[in-house]
């Protein structure tokens, strides 16, 4: 049985700027990621991670190469389809949590939903609050909660839409080590037990390790990865980025 990727990324490359002051962020990657799968990107500062995040989930177009989502081409699509994607097929989990201060926990999770004209399915609904951990916390509001609530009511956002893939961008970075390590958990409860795939950018080795595979970046280039990580192996790869990004 052929294994279709949630997202694929081909010779995909982003330049900013023209003649001799433009800059490659990212320069020809190449890299699928396979459904029920937890991949964590690494780099130093300008390695590309951002622009990498960006580009795969649709929200900035590469000036050349192919980008697919769930077999869907995205560097094609008009922006009122590539919004409509977006919306239906990826999640979205941030370091700010992004939650609106107006709205009660139970709104908040179901907001994707009803922007896209849905209604929220009772029983899935309450499979992801449990998931989560939030049932006794849907009539508050985000002001009432901590930050690890925060980031537990953008989980389930993320996961209330049944997305083909959940991008986290350092979605650890705003939280002490004790509730980092609880979020993790959950994003890797979701893939171990949903079967969601997720895509994380990441500084923190202890993060990546809860990850399957890291992939690590250079100058705009994907130059390692690394399979069952753990928090020293990352660390010390990590160290070597240098080195590849000097050579680059």
């Amino acid at each position: 049985m052929t294994v279709i990727d949630s997202v694929r990324l081909e010779q995909v490359r982003k330049t900013y700027g023209k003649g001799n002051g433009a800059v490659a962020a990212l320069d020809g990657v190449s890299i699928g990621f396979r459904q029920g799968t937890f991949t964590a990107v690494m780099g130093p500062s300008g390695s590309g991670k951002s622009t990498f995040l960006h580009c795969a989930a649709g929200l900035d177009r590469p000036t050349a190469g192919s980008v697919q989502l769930d077999g869907v081409e995205l560097t094609g699509l008009r922006e009122k389809a590539l919004t409509r994607l977006r919306r239906d097929k990826i999640g979205f989990i941030f370091q700010a949590f992004n939650l609106l201060p107006a709205l009660t926990v139970a709104q908040n999770i179901t907001l994707p939903l009803r922007l896209a004209g849905r209604h929220a399915d009772k029983a899935a609904l309450a499979e992801v609050v449990g998931r989560v951990g939030l049932d006794q916390r849907l009539r508050h509001r985000p002001a009432q909660l901590s930050g690890g609530q925060q980031q537990r009511v953008a989980i389930a956002r993320a996961l209330v839409t049944r997305p083909a893939v959940i991008f986290a961008d350092e979605p650890t970075g705003a939280l002490d080590t004790r509730t980092a390590r609880e979020v993790l958990g959950l994003l890797r409860q979701s893939v171990s037990n949903g079967g969601q795939t997720i895509v994380m950018v990441t500084h923190d080795p202890v993060a990546a390790s809860f990850a399957d595979r890291v992939v690590f970046l250079a100058d705009g280039r994907l130059v390692d990865e690394l399979h069952r990580p753990t928090p020293e192996t990352v660390a010390e790869r990590m160290t070597h980025l240098g080195a590849w990004a000097g050579a680059a």
